[in-house]
């Protein structure tokens, strides 16, 4: 197995296990789940948001998961994630486990993507302009 092949079925794994996690927590959501109803009451929302998250969760990570939209929704995870995280350091949860589960979820959503597609190099490019001719 070449290098190339490597990094293409890593991605491709990162991605699924995202995607996977995602769709459990945007499902959960969405059913109207009890334990997922009552966390999210816990940090301050009303019973009825927790649908609604679930709905943005789910179509974000929907367009993630099919290749032509997949940066949009990294993009929209992203930023879901960043809200879960703020509103986890802002009822003091404990640092490693709630406030930096978004970040982690975050590194594998960007990570399969980086390592399935040179693309997100192009519009991130991590080191300046010569990070589009990393392969």
């Amino acid at each position: 197995m070449s290098k190339r092949d490597f990094k293409t079925y890593a991605g491709r794994a990162l991605t699924m296990l995202s995607v996977l996690f995602l769709l459990m927590d945007a499902g959960m959501k969405v059913a109207g789940a009890r334990v997922s109803v009552d966390a999210t009451v816990a940090l301050g929302f009303e019973a009825a948001h927790a649908r609604v998250m679930g709905t943005i969760l789910l179509v974000a990570t929907l367009l993630y998961a099919f290749p032509r939209t997949s940066i949009l929704g990294a993009i929209l995870i992203t930023g879901y994630l960043g809200g879960a995280v703020a509103v986890h350091l802002q009822h003091h949860n404990p640092l490693a486990s709630h406030v930096l589960s978004g970040v982690y979820v975050g590194l594998f959503v960007w990570g399969g993507l980086y390592l399935r597609s040179l693309v997100p190099i192009v519009c991130v490019p991590a080191t300046g302009p010569r990070a589009v001719l990393v392969s």
